[in-house]
C-alpha cells in the first residue's frame, strides 16, 4: 500500500508538469515570452486568475495520489475512481483550472495568442473528455461511475459537494 501510494503520488508530480506544465505554462511563454502590455487592473485581474486556476489543478491532482492510487496519466491510471476533494462538486477540475489558468494569462500578458491557445485547449479536452476519457472511466468502472456521472456535471460545479 505504501509502494504503491508513493508510486502514484511520483507518477501524479512526473505528470503535473508534463500536462498542466505544458499546456497552461510551456505554450503561454512560447506564446508571450511572458511579456506584454496592459494596465495594472488587468495584471492584477490576470495573475489573480492564474493563480486561482493553478490551486485547482493542484488539489485536484493531490487528491488522485491520496485517493485513486493511480496518476491521472491514462497510462498510469487510479485503481479507485477518484470522487473526493473537488470533485465533488465537478468531474473536470484539472481541465477547468487549467483552462482558468490560461485564460489569465490571456487577460495578465494582453494576449490574442494565448486566448486562441485556450479555444484550442479547450477544444481538444472536451474532444478527448467525450471520445476517451468517459467511455473509458464507464467500462473501467461500471454503475459507480454511471452513478456519479449522473450526480456530478461536467464542467459547470454544482452548488453543493456531492455526498456519496
Amino acid at each position: 500500500m505504501v509502494q504503491t501510494r508513493v508510486r502514484a503520488t511520483l507518477g501524479t508530480i512526473v505528470f503535473f508538469f508534463l500536462a498542466p506544465g505544458s499546456t497552461a505554462g510551456l505554450v503561454p511563454w512560447l506564446i508571450t515570452r511572458w511579456e506584454g502590455d496592459v494596465p495594472a487592473w488587468a495584471q492584477l485581474t490576470g495573475a489573480t486568475v492564474v493563480v486561482a486556476g493553478t490551486l485547482l489543478v493542484v488539489a485536484a491532482f493531490a487528491q488522485f495520489a491520496l485517493e485513486g492510487r493511480g496518476t491521472p496519466a491514462p497510462t498510469a491510471p487510479t485503481q479507485e475512481l477518484v470522487v473526493g476533494g473537488l470533485y465533488r462538486w465537478v468531474r473536470n477540475p484539472m481541465y477547468l483550472g487549467v483552462s482558468t489558468a490560461i485564460a489569465g494569462q490571456a487577460v495578465l500578458f494582453g494576449s490574442v495568442g494565448v486566448g486562441i491557445w485556450l479555444a484550442v485547449f479547450v477544444l481538444a479536452t472536451t474532444t478527448f473528455t467525450l471520445a476517451y476519457e468517459e467511455p473509458t472511466l464507464r467500462r473501467t468502472y461500471g454503475a459507480s461511475y454511471d452513478a456519479y456521472a449522473a450526480a456530478v456535471p461536467r464542467w459547470r460545479p454544482r452548488l453543493t459537494p456531492r455526498r456519496p
